[in-house]
């Protein structure tokens, strides 16, 4: 008998062991790149390495379909126990209860200290709570080429939209060339809203009582100018349905004199165009002498429904660390979340002074999405891809548009100020 209990328990332990061998955490990618994805197998890899018998299964979505792609994948309970979290998506899993708190874990990371204040601000936006940590942060500035600009008679970089809008039109000029990639597909947000803030010369969303501000004359003038610089023939014609790499690319082959983008951009650029061809600068200022460049960013978040909680924020711990976040942010081109990662060289040299002089200039203020609203991620990602389109082809108005995207954000923020009361 007690050879038989001592046989079941090794029998036991046996399995216990090969049901620890057996451990696999799923990881999901949404803004993904060949190049991104390589990345982040070398830094699982590691993780791997430190952690015997965990396995990581990466999956990668791509971006222009990510957010209905991953909608499906959770509806039919396809949920990974970590994931690259876009800012705009947050406040969508988080109120809902898929998040988990990461608060109890970064109480006794080593690293905590290091996250700068931003990267905190940013990662507790819904509930005050870490539902996600910012691994680096996405500022627009004016990608614009030298050669384009020359061949045009176009002196220096446009500092304002007056300014911009007549070195587009130039540009125009030359054959086959055109001013602006505009970013008339997913991901399109961004612009409209840089440019109606920049002309209003405000970066308010709302009014006190809720109501959007997208509809009010300074925000409709924006985007009337931002639908003129398309039906002008200022940006490409197919660029009503460009992504990010199209827009990159747009400008990378000469197609484009000017780009709005995050640092990401900067990779497939400087791979593709020499140093002295292009600059970077900060984005035209409207008739208030101001612009307010968007600012997001991209994180980690655990879900709730992980199963091996206490490996997941391994995982994400190692993403997130000095050596992981660094080398992440190298290749997909964000500022660092982490404030030791301004002694690395990288960040320390010429490609990236156009970002750090708009980030000091006192006119030029930063302005992020209002991700705290539930309904943003939907907003964001669908109704404002196809109205917007509707808009560049002149099937209805700036007006119509305008009124389309206040009238969908007035009933949320709403919504959100009665649940505060």
């Amino acid at each position: 008998m007690t050879r038989t209990l001592a046989a079941a328990a090794l029998m036991t332990i046996m399995m216990a062991g090969t049901a620890l061998a057996d451990t696999t955490l799923k990881l999901v990618e949404v803004i993904t790149s060949p190049e991104r994805t390589e990345t982040l197998k070398g830094i699982v890899k590691t993780f791997e390495e430190a952690n015997p018998g965990t396995t990581v299964e990466i999956v990668s979505l791509p971006w222009g379909e990510a957010f209905e792609k991953f909608a499906t994948m959770y509806a039919a309970g396809e949920i990974p126990d970590v994931m690259e979290m876009p800012d705009t998506w947050v406040s969508l899993y988080a109120n809902n209860g898929a998040l988990e708190s990461l608060e109890p874990y970064l109480k006794d990371w080593e690293h905590a200290g290091d996250l700068s204040a931003r990267a905190l601000e940013f990662g507790r936006q819904v509930k005050d709570t870490a539902y996600m940590l910012p691994y680096g942060f996405y500022l627009r500035a004016m990608f614009y080429n030298k050669k384009l600009l020359a061949e045009a008679g176009v002196a220096e970089p446009p500092k304002t939209l007056d300014e911009f809008a007549e070195a587009a039109k130039k540009v125009s000029a030359l054959p086959g060339k055109s001013g602006y990639c505009l970013r008339g597909g997913p991901g399109g947000l961004n612009g409209w809203v840089m440019f109606g803030a920049s002309m209003a010369g405000s970066d308010a969303f709302f009014h006190e009582d809720g109501t959007s501000t997208f509809a009010d004359p300074g925000w409709v003038k924006g985007i009337t100018y931002l639908v003129d610089l398309y039906k002008n023939g200022y940006a490409p014609k197919d660029s009503v349905n460009w992504g990010f790499n199209e827009i990159v690319a747009g400008f990378y082959s000469g197609t484009c004199a000017f780009l709005d983008q995050d640092p990401d951009a900067l990779i497939a650029i400087a791979e593709r165009m020499k140093a002295e061809d292009f600059g970077v600068t900060t984005m035209p200022k409207g008739p208030d002498g101001k612009t307010f460049p968007t600012i997001g960013y991209g994180g980690w978040s655990m879900f709730a429904a992980s199963e091996h909680k206490d490996l997941a924020w391994k995982l994400i711990a190692t993403l997130e660390g000095p050596a992981g976040n660094i080398a992440w942010n190298k290749r997909t081109g964000a500022l660092p979340a982490l404030t030791s990662a301004s002694n690395d060289q990288f960040f320390a040299s010429e490609q990236f002074k156009g970002w750090f002089a708009e980030l000091a200039d006192p006119d030029a203020k930063p302005i992020s999405m209002p991700t705290y609203l539930e309904e943003f991620a939907f907003f964001k990602d669908s109704l404002v891809i196809k109205t917007s389109q509707q808009a560049l082809l002149g099937e209805i108005t700036p007006e119509e548009l305008a009124k389309q995207w206040a009238d969908y954000m007035t009933i949320a923020q709403q919504k959100y100020l009665a649940s505060k009361k």
